[in-house]
């Protein structure tokens, strides 16, 4: 195979697997928040990724009020995603290095999932003031970053009627990045 198609079917590939991964990672996390399972998008979720979570429920139980299938079944989508990638570069990796990896690389996402969500947040509070009509993505946005925004907000409270909780929060989720970086090398 040549180089350009080697690099478009990864592309595919991460595409595909990364949309994927992401649709089943919100699910997850907006089940930890216990956002509004009503909300459209919270329904699209779960209609998109019932398919697969729904036979591995069956045989994994959740713990504790965590659904453990959904993290058993993002493992697995980063595992093959990656073994796939690895596969079309001619590499075959081993299963404890893919792991870690794949670990790793969700650990990245759901912080990253995170830092993008505040800054929404942030961004759709100077369109849509607080008390004004909301919409869901908004009151998502609100479930998902409010356990992260509550304990800013209560060591640095808004200063002119400006809150500058966000910032600590981005800040403080970089510095969970490069420490993560620094620890991998």
């Amino acid at each position: 195979m040549s180089s350009f198609f080697t690099e478009a079917s990864a592309l595919i590939v991460e595409v595909v697997f990364g949309l994927y991964i992401l649709a089943v990672l919100l699910r997850f996390l907006f089940q930890i928040v216990r956002a509004d399972f009503y909300n459209p998008i919270s329904q699209f979720l779960v209609a998109l990724t019932n398919p697969l979570l729904k036979p591995l429920r069956r045989i994994i139980p959740g713990l504790f009020g965590i659904d453990i299938a959904s993290l058993v079944l993002l493992l697995t989508l980063k595992c093959l995603e990656l073994f796939i990638i690895s596969w079309l570069i001619g590499h075959t990796p081993d299963l404890l290095p893919l792991l870690l990896a794949a670990v790793v690389s969700l650990v990245r996402l759901t912080l990253n999932a995170y830092f993008y969500a505040i800054l929404l947040r942030v961004i759709l509070s100077w369109f849509i003031p607080y008390g004004a009509h909301r919409n869901p993505a908004s009151d998502l946005l609100a479930s998902l970053t409010e356990p992260l925004m509550r304990p800013a907000r209560r060591l640095i409270p808004a200063v002119g009627g400006l809150d500058l909780s966000p910032i600590v929060v981005l800040v403080g989720l970089q510095l969970v990045q490069l420490a993560l970086a620094h620890l991998l090398r």
